[in-house]
């Protein structure tokens, strides 16, 4: 999503690494099982290598709070790895990409993280980076034209009526309840989950969300193209981007709702500084992120001429990001399982 959607910042990497120092109970996650191995889950890995660079992190904080609380003297745990994402990712390119001198065992787990993926208590850690946001479906009040939600001439929620917004929040609680309660029995008491996604400070308007103001450009792209008879009305009446930014606060509603995991970590940090972005970088990335979705959609032809017309408009998108991200665009949270 642009340069937003990028692999965790150091500064998240820090805290992911300090609170598996401090939290992360090895004692106490090995002895929930008869063998010798911590088992990670990177839900929603696309097909690299910023997955590959996670789980490294993951392992190498892990490894490190084992020797310094066991010492070298004693056997460190081995790793299993499992990678998910929907059926139609690229498996075979994410398992060629694999680093040779990778320090676990891996396997590929196809399928919605929105429903359960695991057997019961079989998982130690959980990871996800900028998968959360993407809902399990479009809310259909959204293509209702009797409905008060009906999202004529927009491609998301951003600066659109209340009932929009609100269609979309309730999509991604009912999502995220789903989330929860599917990990809450795949890991260990003791276990821990990361998840990284783009997000909002509390009580800013989402007409502010970085997020969504690059979706409105992309948005106003397509209409330039209704406008010149490219592409139909119906077919940008008919199109919303699933994607939801949320905040710390609903997070944590959410999450106490579940009751299952304590907070160890929920932060709104800087995901990359606006000023060594470009609009070439920002083209490209929305379109890595935007193509699938959109050539299902409108088909592939309009592609080349669609991100042509957005990168003419970067220019004033990253002057309206730069003064609109200085409270942070990207959402932390760091839970144990209870």
């Amino acid at each position: 999503m642009c340069f937003l959607q990028k692999a965790a910042t150091n500064n998240a990497k820090t805290m992911v690494d300090a609170t598996i120092a401090e939290k992360f109970d090895i004692k106490v996650i090995l002895s929930s099982t008869s063998s010798n191995t911590i088992r990670i889950a990177d839900l929603g890995c696309s097909v690299g290598p910023n997955t590959f660079t996670s789980v490294q992190n993951i392992i190498d904080a892990v490894q490190n709070k084992y020797l310094q609380s066991e010492g070298p003297a004693y056997r460190i745990p081995e790793f299993h790895v499992f990678f998910n994402d929907h059926v139609s990712n690229d498996f075979n390119v994410l398992f060629t990409s694999l680093p040779p001198d990778r320090q676990y065992f891996a396997a590929g787990v196809p399928g919605s993280f929105y429903s359960r993926l695991f057997p019961e208590s079989s998982l130690h850690f959980v990871h996800s980076s900028y998968a959360i946001q993407w809902l399990s479906k479009v809310p259909e009040e959204l293509l209702n034209k009797n409905s008060k939600a009906w999202n004529k001439g927009r491609i998301h929620y951003t600066s659109a009526p209340d009932e929009v917004i609100e269609v979309y929040a309730a999509q991604f609680a009912k999502d995220m309840t789903t989330f929860l309660e599917a990990r809450s029995k795949e890991l260990v008491v003791g276990g821990m989950m990361v998840l990284i996604m783009p997000g909002i400070a509390n009580g800013i308007a989402h007409s502010d969300d970085p997020v969504g103001l690059m979706f409105n450009f992309l948005g106003s792209s397509l209409i330039d193209m209704v406008k010149e008879g490219l592409i139909s009305e119906d077919q940008v009446d008919s199109f919303n981007i699933p994607v939801y930014t949320a905040s710390a606060r609903e997070i944590t509603k959410l999450v106490e709702k579940n009751g299952c995991f304590s907070i160890e970590i929920i932060d709104l940090t800087l995901s990359r500084s606006v000023a060594s972005a470009n609009g070439q970088d920002c083209t490209m990335h929305m379109r890595a992120g935007m193509e699938g979705i959109i050539s299902k959609h409108f088909g592939s032809e309009i592609i080349d001429e669609l991100f042509d017309r957005f990168h003419k408009k970067t220019e004033e998108l990253l002057y309206l990001l730069e003064s609109r991200t200085k409270e942070g665009s990207q959402l932390l949270v760091i839970l144990k399982r209870k």
